[in-house]
Formats: C-alpha cells, structure tokens, sequence
C-alpha cells in the first residue's frame, strides 16, 4: 500500500470535512481512547492504560482550545472539559475504573448529542 498516497488522502479527507464532522470525528477518538484505556486496565497493562487516558486529555484539551468564546454553551463546554480532565487524572493516578466509565459514559452521552444536532441541521453546516 502506498503510505505517502494514504497520508494525503486522509489529509484531504479532513481539510474537506465541515466543523460539525471535525468535532465528531474527535469525540469518536476520544471515546475510543477511553474505551481503550478501560480494556487495558482489566487487563493490567498500565503503560497502555496511561497512554490512552493521556491521548484522551490531549483531546479534551484541544476541545477546550477551540471553542468559540463568543457563544454562551462555550462556557458549559468548557466547564465539562474541566471536570473530565480532573476525572480521567483521578482514573489514572488512582486506576480507578469506576471514574473512568463514568468519564466515558458523560462523554458518549455528549458525543451523541453532537451527532444527533448535526443530523437535525442544528450544528457544524
């Protein structure tokens, strides 16, 4: 497989996305990171387990980063944003799970409510 002509399929894949894709396809990662981490810590391989919930927090601050200020949602955005940061830093020092599931259950319950406000036309046009 062509890696070099997959690179640039993909990055074009992405520059072509709207806001609204863009903003799912994170929290697609995001919730994959965090299911991720969830599996590796029944298994006990804490290396992996802490690479995830760190790539999960990279995103969640990324979210943050690029929030549109001007919009009063932002604000609650940004609080949540905060909270699962102290949350999955709570998972991972104290390899808790039941702070992990949590995390990820508030965070496909918002990952669906993205979706479903992009498909009713509400979001990211």
């Amino acid at each position: 497989m062509d890696m070099k002509g997959f690179q640039q399929y993909k990055t074009q894949s992405i520059n072509t996305m709207t806001q609204g894709e863009l903003l799912l396809l994170l929290y697609d990662e995001l919730y994959k990171r965090l299911a991720q981490a969830e599996l590796m810590l029944d298994q006990q391989n804490f290396p992996v387990y802490e690479t995830s919930l760190e790539r999960a927090v990279a995103i969640i601050e990324y979210l943050d980063a690029t929030l549109d200020r001007q919009y009063p949602i932002s604000k609650n955005l940004a609080q949540l944003y905060e909270y699962f940061t102290y949350e999955l830093g709570r998972a991972k020092i104290g390899r808790r799970k039941e702070v992990l599931t949590h995390a990820k259950t508030m965070i496909g319950e918002l990952r669906d409510a993205f979706r479903q406000a992009q498909k009713s036309g509400d979001y990211g046009k």
